[in-house]
């Protein structure tokens, strides 16, 4: 040993990944800790440290002890760095090379790789730049096999995500399966009931600090010890509007399973980029929901339309309802210095993408004529139950029927299919298993089996879902009525009434534009389905609602 480096440090690094770890015993963090020891005090070397990056891939060069190793080395407190193997300094051969190569010399740093049989100071290996492309192959094909691994899973549709969704805990009877935290999913349901009153998310964030609610990042970390997502311990009950935002968002809290989300470019890069929606899976109703989905299809309508609350943090309560009848487009609110001069325009007329008319109208105005008819319907339902029951059951009869047969062909081809593929797995894995079929040929084509299997799946799910068309309209009506029947006393146009009682408002242009005395032409969609429209007491219930603003 150089007499310079004497008293310098002797840097004895350990590192051990989640992948070393499955391959035995030999390469635990106290393995490598003994074999370093015995090696630096049989050698002399003297001023030992040990810098140890326990679960961490040598891909990434983002380690806290390791790069707190190269800061020393670059303030010239490091003379010698030990290694158990040249895979422990760094699985990407680039950076394994930089070491070696520049970075070590450059600071007279000697590095020694106990069984690699390589040490600087009696010259270079030729083996090492080899040896460190190979760390480097096994690398990657450990990420092709564990991707393979997660893509397969993901595919049949069970939940890939390391992380649980805020909410939900694991079932202590099946690790692979979520059900409701008792303790959180209450918060869960509490903030999509905020959002769906036309409360705003700063509001929301708000209130939540106020009742003195943990942050998710900051229970985790009382709850398990994680220090995923920065938990300001010293700010416990601070929410933040993106982390509500995407709460909002998130379709697990409906009871539905979304994979790959997201996903990396390489290996090397640790970077999640956004998937697009075609190549992300859906898989319904696979665990207990905590929103129900008519609560959550209305907070994605709100998304959709302006989400810029008030002063008051209150949101446009007719969001996501209210459209243009001619383009298609929302109606967005433009507040007036005072309340009376709140209005909606068209949205395709303000953006200038189509020459679509401005369709002004006042919230006062929408407000009344949607009270009007929210009353006149609501009373028939209440006062003739069985008579407004017949009528609506009555339209579409016929084509849900149709509509049914059509679903019942469907069935039996998929499920006819899927007994198919079942059987051609089961007849690949015997050719694998008497080797008639290499294990490269059966990944490939269990793969594309599994894969169409689970798209038959999800379409037959999605069958089953629209099978009993008629069941499920009776019970839309059922529910309609019983509203009706708890909401006696209707004196204001309320998010809570729009949500039970209406699916959409269409406005149309006026006839004679800018006229004071001519008035808009307005449909409501309620949220019963029907096909045909039909006469309620004056009003036009189904698609041809027709009313007009006074």
């Amino acid at each position: 040993m150089k007499e310079s480096n004497m008293n310098k440090i002797t840097a004895l690094y350990c590192r051990l990944s989640q992948e070393d770890l499955r391959a035995g015993e030999s390469l635990s963090i106290e393995n490598q800790r003994l074999m370093l020891k015995e090696y630096a005090e049989k050698n002399g070397f003297c001023n030992c440290q040990y810098y140890v990056d326990d679960g961490y891939s040598g891909v990434s060069s983002n380690r806290p002890d390791y790069q707190r190793m190269l800061k020393d080395v670059e303030n010239g407190l490091v003379g010698t760095v030990i290694v158990k193997d040249q895979s422990r300094l760094s699985r990407n051969y680039l950076e394994a090379g930089r070491l070696m190569d520049l970075l070590f010399p450059a600071y007279d740093v000697r590095f020694i790789a106990i069984t690699d049989a390589v040490d600087s100071a009696e010259g270079s290996n030729d083996w090492s730049g080899l040896k460190n492309y190979l760390n480097d192959f096994y690398a990657r094909d450990t990420s092709k096999k564990v991707r393979a691994v997660q893509r397969a899973k993901g595919e049949r549709g069970e939940r890939v995500g390391a992380i649980i969704a805020y909410g939900y805990m694991k079932d202590p009877n099946d690790p692979k399966h979520i059900v409701p935290n008792p303790e959180t999913a209450p918060v869960i349901k509490r903030i999509f009931e905020m959002y769906a009153s036309g409360k705003g998310i700063k509001k929301i964030c708000a209130e939540l600090e106020k009742d003195e609610v943990l942050s998710p990042s900051v229970y985790a970390f009382r709850k398990t010890g994680s220090r995923a997502g920065d938990p300001k311990l010293d700010k416990p009950y601070a929410w933040t509007i993106r982390t509500v935002r995407n709460m909002l968002s998130n379709q697990i809290y409906c009871g539905d399973t979304v994979n790959f989300k997201t996903y990396t470019k390489s290996y090397k890069l640790k970077k999640r980029i956004k998937n697009s929606p075609e190549n992300m899976r859906v898989f319904k109703d696979t665990h207990e929901a905590i929103i129900d989905r008519i609560t959550f299809d209305l907070v994605q309508r709100h998304f959709s339309g302006r989400k810029r609350a008030d002063k008051r943090g209150d949101m446009d309560k007719y969001a996501g309802y209210l459209y243009c009848a001619e383009c298609g487009s929302r109606l967005y609110l433009h507040r007036g210095k005072m309340e009376k001069d709140n209005s909606f325009r068209c949205g395709h007329y303000e953006s200038r993408k189509s020459d679509c008319t401005m369709h002004y109208i006042r919230e006062s105005v929408i407000d009344a004529v949607v009270l009007q008819s929210l009353k006149k319907v609501t009373t028939y339902a209440r006062e003739h139950s069985d008579e407004f029951f017949n009528m609506a059951m009555s339209n579409g009869e016929k084509e849900a029927k149709e509509q049914l047969k059509d679903s019942e062909e469907l069935r039996d081809e998929y499920e006819s299919r899927i007994k198919q593929l079942e059987t051609a797995i089961s007849m690949l894995y015997m050719d694998r298993v008497t080797g008639r079929v290499s294990p490269e040929r059966y990944d490939s084509l269990a793969a594309g089996y599994e894969k169409e299997q689970s798209d038959l799946k999800t379409k037959l799910d999605e069958l089953n879902s629209k099978a009993s068309a008629v069941n499920v309209r009776e019970q839309c009506i059922r529910d309609f009525i019983a509203n009706a029947k708890e909401n006696v006393n209707i004196t204001k146009v309320t998010p809570e009434l729009l949500r039970t009682f209406i699916k959409r408002i269409e406005v149309y242009e006026k006839t004679e534009k800018y006229a004071r005395n001519c008035t808009n032409r307005i449909i409501i969609d309620f949220t019963f389905t029907t096909t045909n429209a039909f006469e309620v007491d004056g009003i036009m219930i189904g698609t041809e609602k027709v009313m007009n603003a006074v």
